[in-house]
C-alpha cells in the first residue's frame, strides 16, 4: 500500500514508468475481474483500458484514501455495470475462473475439476447481477463489505445481503444439480 501511494505521487509529478509499474502490478487481475463480470474478453479488455486512461488522465486530482487495488476494482465493477446496462443482451456468459490454472497429472481429476468449474459458472450466470458483483468483489476481488458498499453507495446491510442471498442461491443451485 505504501509502495502503491509512492506510485500514485510519482505520477502525479509525470513519471510515465510509475504509471507503467501500476498498470503490470494490477492489469491481469483486473482484467480477471472484469472478464468474471461481463463474461467476455474483448469487452473485459476495453473495460480495463478505460479504467487506466481514466485514471491516467485524472492522476492530477486523485487522492489515494485506502487500497489502489480497491479502488481501481470499484472502478472496474462499476464500468462493467455500466457497459451491461447499455446492452441489449440479456445473458451474460461468465468467464471468471481460468481452466489452465487446474493442471493435474490425473486426467480424471482434471476433468472432474473442469466439470466443477463448468457448474460453477453455469450458476453464477443465474443468478441477478448484483448479487454475482458482490460475490466477485469479495471473493476475487478480495475486497471487504464496508469497501463495497461504499463504492456502490449502498447501505452494508444490502451489501451483506447480496452476497447471503447469492451464496445461499449458488449453494442451491449447485446441490440441485449433483442430485440431478
Amino acid at each position: 500500500m505504501l509502495q502503491d501511494k509512492l506510485l500514485v505521487i510519482k505520477c502525479k509529478y509525470g513519471n510515465k514508468d510509475a504509471m507503467c509499474q501500476i498498470y503490470g502490478r494490477y492489469k491481469d487481475f483486473l482484467l480477471t475481474l472484469a472478464k468474471g463480470l461481463v463474461g467476455e474478453q474483448e469487452l473485459a479488455e476495453d473495460i480495463v483500458h478505460d479504467v487506466f486512461v481514466n485514471f491516467a488522465l485524472s492522476i492530477k486530482k486523485f487522492k489515494l484514501t485506502g487500497s489502489l487495488k480497491g479502488y481501481l476494482a470499484t472502478c472496474v465493477s462499476n464500468l462493467a455495470r455500466d457497459r451491461i446496462r447499455s446492452r441489449t443482451r440479456q445473458a451474460v456468459i461468465l468467464e471468471s475462473v481460468n481452466e489452465s490454472n487446474w493442471e493435474s497429472s490425473n486426467p480424471l481429476q482434471s476433468l472432474a475439476e473442469s466439470e466443477k468449474i463448468n457448474r460453477l459458472r453455469e450458476a453464477l450466470e443465474q443468478i441477478p447481477y448484483e448479487q454475482r458483483e458482490v460475490i466477485l468483489l469479495h471473493i476475487k476481488a478480495g475486497m471487504k463489505f464496508r469497501e463495497i458498499a461504499e463504492s456502490q453507495n449502498q447501505p452494508l446491510s444490502t451489501i451483506h445481503g447480496r452476497y447471503r442471498y447469492g451464496i445461499d442461491k449458488l449453494r442451491s443451485l449447485m446441490n440441485s444439480e449433483v442430485t440431478k
